[in-house]
């Protein structure tokens, strides 16, 4: 039947970088067709994934394998005879699970191919050694079986019973012959199938090596990761008090802001007036000049009042004389009345007499 696919799925292909083995370097520049093959004559599982007319996959699984799941959705295993490792990226997690469970059934399925092979090898070699040591013995007996039938080819029946065993014998020996011959070509190939796999394990073993140096590398980088992490979290803290201080200070600008927009609400106001200060300035330097105007008049008006209150200081001091005077002439006056009324009253007497 050759080989044929029993578990196909579609997943991102990646392989580690040959020059770190650290990075991981995309096979394929989208998700491709990755299938489980099952080989029948050669009893061996492979995974193959063709991108295009490139082959990204040609893995054959052996029950050293192991494949890992890094993430929900990732999963990688080593190949010692490719001498990388392959990764992939799935959709789903589902996905991952049963693709990783094919794996180890395939995985299980290998083991017990090997462990046929070697029981069979086992058997081959077993058969080898028998049929090796029988055959003498086999000839022998037919040599002498031979020698008796001449010796007693006319004794009778029995000579023909005998006969007619050695027949048989001898077909038998040709027979284990036959399959000793077949034997020894089969445990010849498997001794050079063992060979290859002695070759394959000893690469491995190599490969251990490197995996293990790679290991120690990764458990160092681990540490210092760990560290990192730990610097990192304390930075963290530092963070989260940055960050309140932070808040703190968010509250503080926001106050800021307020103040400085209702200073700004003043200073546009301020603008406001300032705009009318060419005006105000204009009305001041005309009230100015009003005012030394109004000032020169109030000199002149004071000088005026000066001369004035000299004038009203005389008036009053001729007011004074003349009131004086006056008050002379009244009594005078008053004098000349009342002798005028005692003439009167004279001269209404001498009228009265008369």
């Amino acid at each position: 039947m050759g080989e044929q696919p029993i578990y196909t799925t579609r997943a991102h292909v990646f392989q580690i970088d040959p020059t770190t083995k650290k990075n991981w370097v995309p096979a394929s520049k989208q998700a491709v067709t990755v299938s489980y093959f099952y080989d029948s004559t050669r009893n061996s599982y492979r995974i193959i994934s063709v991108d295009g007319t490139k082959v990204i996959i040609n893995s054959t699984i052996t029950p050293n394998m192991t494949f890992t799941k890094t993430s929900q959705k990732f999963g990688q295993w080593a190949d010692s005879r490719a001498n990388t490792v392959f990764g992939l990226g799935f959709s789903s997690e589902q996905q991952l699970a049963k693709f990783a469970e094919k794996f180890q059934e395939v995985k299980e399925a290998a083991k017990l191919a090997r462990d046929k092979s070697q029981e069979k090898v086992e058997t081959l070699s077993n058969h080898s050694q028998e049929s090796g040591r029988e055959t003498p013995s086999n000839n022998q007996a037919s040599s002498i079986n031979g020698t008796d039938d001449e010796k007693i080819s006319h004794v009778g029946p029995e000579a023909a019973v005998l006969k007619s065993e050695n027949e048989r014998l001898k077909s038998a020996v040709e027979q284990s012959n036959t399959n000793a011959k077949k034997w020894e070509t089969e445990l010849q190939t498997l001794r050079e199938n063992n060979a290859r796999l002695v070759d394959a394990l000893q690469e491995s073993s190599a490969n251990v090596e490197s995996w293990k140096k790679q290991l120690s590398v990764c458990k160092e980088e681990s540490d210092t990761l760990r560290e990192k992490i730990a610097e990192l979290e304390a930075q963290c803290k530092e963070a989260d008090q940055e960050k309140q201080k932070n808040a703190q200070l968010s509250v503080r600008v926001r106050e800021l802001e307020t103040e400085l927009h209702d200073k700004e609400q003043e200073l546009e106001n301020l603008r406001k007036q300032a705009e009318i200060i060419p005006q105000l300035m204009a009305e001041c330097e005309s009230i100015t000049t009003k005012l030394q105007a109004a000032e020169m008049k109030n000199s002149d008006l004071e000088g005026r009042i000066g001369s004035l209150q000299v004038d009203i200081d005389d008036s009053r001091q001729k007011q004074g004389n003349m009131k004086g005077e006056l008050k002379k002439f009244m009594d005078v006056l008053d004098g000349k009345i009342d002798e005028l009324h005692e003439f009167r009253q004279g001269l209404s007497k001498l009228g009265a007499d008369n």
